[in-house]
């Protein structure tokens, strides 16, 4: 008999195969997938993966990460003064074609505030702190983004890029997820039937972390094919970045003594990126650009989630033990 325990417990195995699946998938069926290409209904589907994630964190508890901080002021500097540096030197090595490095850009720059909480989850982080850091996180990437692809980009990309599908994907993704979860678990303290909802609510996390790799990769997939030159040039990149950012973000979680949950979540915080939300960003630009940019990032997205794969394992096996303080 399934159950929920077990489901999670072989979930890596379980999206192995998903994204095995939805690669051929993409590439031999191409007209049927093309259904599945809209952004609107990727970005529904992350929302119910998130609510269902959200759901499972007790709120009431989340309060007390409201006075950690030293793990925010981490984060900040993590994400805000590590990754720009670590990724415009990485950006150095790729041809300097503008499409290109704006996808490069608009992904790598923007930390994530959706899976990365059941990632951090997987990895023995603190997913609380991970949960607390999303509206901050969104906040102040919103406000850098334009400043950092000005500073790598020039005014050119100032002009193309428009933030109204970043905030639209936002709200849909992050906030109403938030709202309803709570709402549920409040309403469950005083009616069984809500009760009984937020028990089905904990089923949907792995079933719909599959099903949101399945659409993206299926769908996003054979864009790729078109666009193997730069592809080719930014995956040793994505490769670079996820190798280098886990030891500098543990040198700075060392550097704010931050606790070993806490130093996790800082770590899967700095690795992981905004792939998914900003896709409708990307396909909200004009033209070929649109095309050029979400390949650069769905590349991204795929090479990602093979690399968490890794990490939830590494991250507590090797780079931040339980036994180092």
């Amino acid at each position: 008999m399934l159950t929920r325990e077990k489901m999670e417990q072989h979930q890596i195995g379980f999206y192995i195969v998903v994204l095995i699946a939805a690669a051929i998938t993409g590439l031999l069926a191409k007209r049927a997938v093309h259904l599945l290409d809209h952004s609107s209904l990727i970005s529904v589907i992350i929302a119910v993966l998130m609510y269902g994630m959200f759901t499972q964190i007790p709120f009431t508890s989340i309060r007390q990460s409201f006075h950690n901080r030293r793990f925010i002021a981490a984060l900040l500097v993590a994400n805000y003064v590590a990754v720009p540096l670590v990724v415009w030197l990485l950006s150095r090595l790729l041809p300097q074609e503008t499409p290109l490095l704006l996808g490069v850009y608009l992904v790598l720059l923007t930390p994530c505030i959706d899976y990365v909480i059941v990632f951090t989850h997987l990895g023995r982080g603190n997913e609380k702190l991970m949960l607390l850091s999303t509206p901050i996180l969104f906040v102040t990437q919103m406000l850098l983004l334009p400043l950092y692809l000005w500073l790598f980009l020039g005014s050119e990309a100032m002009r193309i890029v428009d933030p109204v599908p970043f905030i639209e994907a936002f709200l849909i993704v992050i906030v109403v997820p938030l709202f309803v979860a709570i709402i549920v678990q409040w309403l469950s303290r005083k009616y069984q039937p809500f009760q009984s909802w937020l028990d089905c609510s904990a089923w949907l996390p792995v079933p719909f972390m599959a099903l949101t790799l399945f659409v993206i990769v299926s769908s996003q997939i054979g864009k790729l094919t078109a666009h193997w030159n730069m592809i080719l040039t930014v995956i040793p990149v994505y490769i670079a970045f996820m190798l280098i950012m886990p030891w500098i973000a543990r040198g700075i979680a060392s550097w704010f003594r931050l606790d070993i949950v806490s130093g996790r979540a800082l770590i899967f915080s700095s690795g992981t990126r905004n792939s998914l939300v900003v896709l409708p960003l990307a396909l909200a630009l004009p033209g070929e650009w649109s095309v050029i940019v979400a390949s650069i990032i769905v590349t991204q997205t795929i090479v990602e989630l093979a690399g968490e794969l890794i990490y939830v394992r590494a991250v507590p096996a090797w780079i931040l033990r339980d036994r180092e303080s």
